[in-house]
């Protein structure tokens, strides 16, 4: 076990990692049946939902309980300008700005507030969306809702449409986990886990906890948008039931499941989103809702950092039957308060 841990831990190991896993998601589609490539789309969409939320839950403290409204802007955005024949880049920048602005009017007066009530704040997002985007049918198509096929493959690609959406959309997650990575690493990120483990240390450190739960309440509303346009690239077809609040606590849970205040965790968030729902309804489709809450129970009991976490708690217990104590490092994308806080350059 300590062999193979310094071998990951080995700078050489870490530098060909990301390479590697880009060869594989290149190759995959290609080896894969249409279903399979749809599944991993689909696993794309939601990650970049939950890296958004993660965000602003996970590394701020937010309580962020619309995430999903922000996917649905997006999706009807997208739509809406694949109707009226706009530049594709002209769509995916207005999926990530309208609802980006829309995040950040919400933030400015949100953000003051705190615990139960931008709870309530961000609850109220997807429960004003559904009926707002069925009376907005000249926008939206109402409760017929609205199809937009754009994503299908071109004749000089020589791919299927399966494989063609599959390389649009885990190329803007791969893009938009690289953002998102480099930022949580960063000045910024450093400052919004102070925030979230005790704003007055931040305020005595000169950091504005109003200002970055703005930004991040902002930034998880771009990532929501993005996810938008990537759902309108995997399913071609966006309704009011897509922003329907049952699917905000979902997409939360998957968080939870995954690990909040990790990356990677993000990932596995979204496998959990799309897969275990498929696999619950395949054994009974009637206790689908029950399975999947014993499953975050047990999760939140065995692992509270989430699945992503299990490597760590495995070499912890290696490490308690040996007599000796554990040398793993933190999970991706966590570290220590008082590592971190050290670092925390002050806002100007």
């Amino acid at each position: 076990m300590s062999t193979l841990s310094n071998l990951v831990r080995a700078p050489w190991v870490r530098r060909a990692a990301l390479p590697v896993a880009l060869v594989v998601l290149a190759v995959l589609p290609l080896m894969l049946p249409a279903f399979a490539n749809q599944t991993l789309t689909r696993v794309g969409v939601y990650a970049v939902a939950i890296l958004g939320l993660n965000i602003i839950m996970g590394y701020t403290g937010q309580v962020m309980l619309g995430q999903i409204f922000f996917l649905g802007v997006g999706a009807y955005v997208t739509a809406y300008g694949v109707t009226h024949d706009w530049n594709v880049l002209l769509i995916f920048v207005a999926a990530c700005v309208i609802p980006a602005v829309l995040g950040l009017i919400i933030a400015l007066a949100a953000a003051r507030l705190g615990g139960l009530a931008i709870a309530m704040v961000t609850i109220a997002l997807p429960i004003i969306g559904v009926p707002l985007a069925k009376r907005l049918s000249e926008f939206t198509g109402g409760s017929q809702g609205t199809s937009a096929r754009f994503s299908s493959a071109p004749d000089w690609s020589g791919l299927y449409d399966d494989q063609w959406q599959y390389y649009i959309v885990v190329g803007i997650a791969v893009i938009a986990f690289l953002l998102a990575y480099n930022l949580v690493r960063g000045k910024y990120g450093r400052a919004m886990r102070v925030v979230k483990e005790n704003e007055n240390v931040a305020r005595s450190m000169g950091i504005s906890p109003y200002r970055y739960k703005v930004m991040a309440f902002t930034i998880a509303s771009i990532f929501g948008g993005a996810s938008g346009f990537l759902y309108m690239v995997a399913v071609q077809y966006t309704s009011p039931e897509t922003m329907a609040f049952h699917h905000s606590i979902n997409l939360l849970a998957a968080m939870v499941v995954g690990g909040a205040a990790s990356i990677a965790g993000s990932i596995i968030g979204g496998v959990y989103y799309v897969l275990v729902p498929q696999v619950t309804n395949a054994i009974d489709p009637t206790i689908t809702a029950i399975s999947q809450g014993i499953i975050l129970v047990a999760v939140l009991f065995v692992l509270p950092g989430g699945l992503v976490s299990l490597p760590r708690s495995i070499r912890k217990l290696a490490a308690r039957r040996r007599g000796g104590t554990a040398n793993g490092d933190p999970s991706p994308g966590t570290a220590s308060p008082s590592a971190e806080t050290a670092e925390v350059p002050r806002a100007k």
